[in-house]
């Protein structure tokens, strides 16, 4: 299964995280898993590609071409893809995966799981997406999510959308035993909301 994981670019996080990502990466390659990510040699996309590479698993970098310079990119991908722009790069992220896994992260790894889990809202896509909730950095976010349940702007089914673990076998059993069963919220040929 070719599996797209997003995270944090920066190595100014606590080596817990790196720890968890690398972690990740390993079991993800002895399953027998491919890679597919932004291409960053740092943070929690370089230790998710370093984790894969050391079971040698198959990494495929996606990235604009303005981030090639030194240092910047994981220089032992098997293949990397420029982009002009970062929105084709996240075209190419989702297009190419069988399954999205969020790791920790800032700006950029929050707008790739909105909008991944928007898409799959939207009956877009209808991929596992799972989020590695390491330490329980996203449990605020998690909680937001029930404020806005509670005041009506969101639905009890939109949580359903994606699974949520502190555990990287966790998050691959669910990736691997995943089977739509109509979790998109929206039905366009009767233009209704699913609630239930």
């Amino acid at each position: 299964m070719k599996i797209c994981v997003y995270g944090a670019s920066s190595n100014d996080i606590d080596k817990k995280y790196i720890e968890a990502g690398e972690n990740l990466g390993k079991e993800m390659a002895k399953r027998g898993h491919s890679l597919i990510f932004g291409g960053g040699a740092t943070g929690l996309m370089g230790a998710v590609a370093r984790g894969v590479k050391k079971e040698n698993g198959y990494v495929l970098g996606i990235t604009p071409s303005f981030f090639n310079v030194d240092g910047v990119l994981f220089e032992e991908a098997d293949e990397m893809i420029y982009t002009k722009t970062m929105s084709e790069r996240k075209s190419l992220l989702q297009g190419k995966s069988d399954a999205l896994i969020v790791t920790t992260g800032g700006f950029g790894t929050l707008d790739e799981f909105f909008e991944v889990v928007t898409l799959k809202q939207l009956s877009i896509h209808k991929k596992p997406i799972a989020i590695l909730n390491t330490n329980g950095y996203y449990n605020n976010l998690l909680k937001m999510m029930d404020t806005a349940i509670k005041e009506g702007f969101m639905t009890a089914k939109n949580k359903k959308l994606f699974f949520v673990s502190d555990n990287p076998s966790e998050v691959l059993d669910y990736i691997e035993n995943y089977k739509s069963n109509g979790d998109t919220i929206y039905d366009y040929k009767n233009f209704k909301l699913n609630n239930k």
